[in-house]
């Protein structure tokens, strides 16, 4: 990103440059405001996967399916730190992923405290 640069000049020689505080912050706040985004988009992808996957339990989705298996597989990462927090409700072949349901609420905190961290200088609260 360029800096705006202001000058006076005497006699066709620049006698002071400065570079405005705001232009600066622009550059910063940008900067934070992309690196949350990013937070916020792989957060959403985590979370959209424990989504499929408790929808999937709860459907009591077949298993020998190539793309329950792959869900099962990819999600089962990101939730099997929190197995066991909770007893998991069953109902036949129906499920219910206590596991899948703290891990969703876990990574929303984790991620949202990271987004603060990257915009706690900035002004704006929009991101």
């Amino acid at each position: 990103m360029e800096q705006k640069t202001t000058s006076t000049v005497v006699r066709d020689e620049p006698v002071a440059t400065s570079v405005t505080e705001a232009d600066r912050t622009v550059e910063k706040t940008n900067s934070s405001v992309v690196a949350a985004r990013v937070v916020w988009y792989i957060v959403g992808f985590i979370l959209v996967l424990l989504a499929i996957r408790v929808i999937l339990f709860l459907l009591g989705a077949n298993q020998g399916s190539a793309f329950v298996d792959f869900i099962y597989a990819i999600s089962g990462v990101f939730a099997a730190p929190f197995t066991g927090i909770f007893p998991a409700p069953t109902y036949g072949k129906f499920f219910f992923d206590t596991a899948s349901v703290v891990a969703m609420v876990v990574y929303a905190l984790v991620g949202w405290g990271i987004t603060k961290l990257f915009t706690l200088t900035h002004r704006d609260t929009t991101v």
